[in-house]
This record gives structure tokens, sequence and C-alpha cells, in this order.
């Protein structure tokens, strides 16, 4: 029989009051129903399955179109030396999703996972072919994409556009001898280059989502004790909360990883700008999407989509779960830290748009919370659990302070070497743009910074 890790007499072994124990004897954590929101207790957000390689065979016309798109190697429009033969590759590859037939899409409705698939495909697609455009170029996304891709990301209640779920999410597979997701065995679905380090750009967001699945756990038993609220739940909590710092911080030493797979300049070069939506797009290129007003659409109210950012961190759900439960969100979603001039609402506000429609209802079951930990945590005013609050916040400002020195290397540096942007030729002068469109050095700085104001003194 294995030596149990805490000993008999150790608080945290000791029994619990009747309050939380149902007649079955097993402990009600029903605080926090994580399968009602598709949070798995063993993958966190990701499914604890790979996700569908491949659509059914009605609808495997596009996944061939994608496939071709990553076989030919279609390049980005924008390339300084793109060869006459390889602008050839791309016109023919997008007059092949032109003449695509508008397929009903129906019967995908039936599955979500499926439905999730459809809109990896057709949003991949989609930056595929806006992106291998010239530069010069009017985008005119096709009816053939614009029909399918806005019926299905209105069924999911997702934007048009890639995510950061259909890029990490619900973008990896497992070698064939493998069931179960880890951090060590996950391979990508889909890229843009081919390239191992656009793969570790990917896989880094996937390993801290599964290495992320203990915070939720103890976010669960936190909130538990919180409701039983003796002297017994305050020690329980302030070692949960110095775990959860524990955890936090590997996170950290996960994203400082993406160093060791993905070099700096093939990210910002010949990755990043496939990511960019209209928000990000320095020419502020209107993207016009072909049948708009068909009746296929109309007919579903489904009108110019009014969100339209590239993929992004800010849309991990992790990271606003940790935010919400910490009590961080009142600062890190300040409505003043909008990442733009343009944008009233705040930035990572904006972002649960682009979450699934569960993890954002996940987010906002946290957010209505009886018992906020931070109000907890000054009501009772003890000192060992205040310093549990803010090693945990403390580990969460270092994560944002690692997240600058990512984003650092991997776009300011290469910016000020003297380049333009690869993709639609950004200006070293002007304020560098996330893809989620934000005045990034300023926005990550402001959410770095509002997370140290939520510690407690």
């Amino acid at each position: 029989m294995a030596t149990p890790i805490l000993p008999a007499e150790h608080f945290l072994s000791q029994g619990r009051l009747d309050v939380l124990v149902s007649h079955g004897g097993a402990v009600d954590t029903t605080t926090l129903a994580a399968h009602d929101f598709d949070v798995d207790n063993r993958t966190g957000f990701m499914p604890p399955h790979a996700p569908p390689a491949r659509l059914p065979q009605h609808w495997d016309v596009w996944e061939r179109v994608l496939e071709k798109a990553q076989v030919d190697r279609i390049r980005l429009g924008s390339t300084p030396d793109l060869r006459d033969e390889e602008k050839v590759v791309s016109d023919k590859w997008r007059e092949g999703v032109r003449t695509l037939p508008v397929l009903p899409v129906d019967d995908l409705t039936k599955s979500e996972v499926v439905l999730r698939r459809a809109h990896h495909v057709l949003a991949w697609i989609m930056h595929f072919y806006i992106h291998s455009l010239p530069p010069d170029a009017a985008i005119v996304i096709p009816r053939s994409l614009t029909i399918p891709l806005l019926q299905v990301s209105h069924h999911l209640q997702l934007p048009p556009v890639l995510t950061y779920s259909d890029d990490v999410l619900y973008n990896w597979e497992l070698p064939s001898s493998q069931s179960f997701p880890t951090i060590d065995n996950l391979k990508c679905q889909t890229t843009f280059t081919g390239t191992r380090d656009e793969e570790e750009f990917y896989l880094t967001s996937s390993r801290i989502e599964l290495r992320g699945v203990e915070a939720l756990e103890l976010m669960r038993e936190t909130m538990d004790e919180a409701f039983v609220g003796d002297d017994i739940a305050v020690r329980r909590i302030t070692e949960y909360l110095h775990r959860m710092a524990t955890v936090i911080d590997e996170l950290k030493e996960l994203l400082m990883r993406v160093r060791d797979g993905c070099d700096p300049n093939v990210f910002y070069d010949q990755v990043r700008p496939w990511f960019k939506g209209v928000d990000s797009s320095p020419d502020g290129k209107r993207w016009e999407f072909e049948g708009l007003g068909d009746e296929e659409l109309t007919s579903r109210g489904i009108q110019y989509p009014t969100e339209l950012s590239g993929p992004s961190a800010g849309q991990s759900a992790l990271v606003h779960a940790l935010d919400i439960f910490l009590g961080v969100s009142q600062y890190s979603h300040a409505s003043s830290i909008t990442g733009s001039e343009e944008k009233k609402k705040s930035f990572l506000e904006r972002m649960q748009v682009y979450m699934p429609r569960h993890h954002r209802n996940f987010l906002n079951h946290l957010l209505n919370n009886p018992r906020p930990l931070r109000e907890m945590v000054k009501m009772h005013g003890d000192a060992k659990l205040s310093d549990g609050y803010n090693a945990a916040v403390g580990a969460l400002k270092a994560f944002r302070d690692s997240h600058i020195i990512i984003v650092t290397m991997y776009i300011i540096i290469p910016a000020k070497k003297g380049k333009t942007e690869v993709g639609r030729g950004d200006s070293v002068d002007a304020p560098l743009k996330g893809t989620g469109g934000t005045d990034l050095a300023k926005f990550l700085k402001d959410v770095r910074n509002s997370t140290r104001d939520a510690l407690l003194e």
C-alpha cells in the first residue's frame, strides 16, 4: 500500500463537518460543477480526447482544400522574395476556394465537436486565403467560405475568424499508441508553415492549459472550504493558495520554455502575420464577406461581424479564471484597459467573446461566486491567509512579467531591427499591435501593473 502523502494528524487530513457531505458520504462539489461548462477535471479547458482530424465525408472537400494549402506551402502574399511560381500556386489555390460549392451546414449542428472542427477548417482556410493575397489586393472572402463559416460561427456563438481555441484547444493530436493528452505527447493538427517553431508556439499554450488543471481544482476546493468558513477552512484555503502560487510559477516556466523550440525571427516573419484579423492589420483594410446579404444568412439574422481580431493568448479561459478567482479581474479587466483608443470595452472582457460559449459560462459562474475569495481574505484579517493570497497574486504578476519578456523577444525586438512587419507592412515607428488589435507594449504593462495593484497590504 502506498504511503500517505500527508500524516493522519495533518490538518488537511482532518475530517470535515457534515455540511459538505451528501447522504452517500461523498463531498459536495457543486460550487464549481465543471462538467456543466465543458471543463474536464483531467484536462481542464482542453478536451480529454483528441479533436476529430477530419469532417464527415459530405464536407471533406473543405478538408482537402485546407490540406492542399499546407502541402503546397502557400506563402504570405507580402513575402519580399516571393517567386513567380509561388504566386501561381497561391492564385490557383485561391481559385479553387472560390469555385467550391456552398455546402449546407444544418447536419453539422447535431454535434458540437463536429461544429468546432468545421469552424477550425473554415477559419484556417479563410486566413490562408486572405494573407496569401498580394498586399494591394482587396480582401473579398468568397461566398463558398462566407456562408458556411458565418452559419457555423452563429451556431457556436463565435466570431468568424481564427481564435485561440482553433489554434490551441482543438488543434492537437496524439501518437497512435496513446489515448490521453499529457504535457509531453501532444502534436499539432494544423499549421500555416509546417515548421517546428509554429508547432511549439501552439503547444506551449496547450501545455500551460494542461498544467493549469491543478489550479482549477484548487479553485474548487477553496470555494468548498469558503462555504464552511470555519478556522479549519481558513487554514486549508491558506495552504491551497500557496499551492496555487507554485502552480502559477510552473505555468510561467512552461511559458518561458517556448524559447527552446520556437525561434523569434521565424515566429515574427513567417508565423505571426497569418494570425492577423481586421483589428491588427496596420492598413485597416475592411474584410468583405461575399454573400452576406443572401437568404441563408439574413433569415438567421446574421450580419457583418463586429469582432474580427486574430487569435490571442488573451482568449485563454484559464488565465481569465485565475484573474476572476483571485479577484484580480476588477483591476486587470478595468474598463480603462481597452488596449486601443478605438475600443470602449476592456480588452480582456472583449476577448471572452472569442472563447467557446461554455467556457464563457464557466467564467460567469465563477464571477458570480457568492463568497468571493478576495473579500473573504480581507474580512478574516488573518495574516497567514493574506500571505497566501498575496503569494498567488504575486505569482500571477510574475507570470505576466514573463509574458512581457516573451513578447519583447518575439515581437518588439524583431520589429526594432529596422524591419517592417511582414504581412501588411507595419511601420516600426507606429505602436506595435497585438493580434487582438492592442497597443501591445502599453497594454501588457497596464495589465501587469493592475495585477500588482491587487496585492493586499
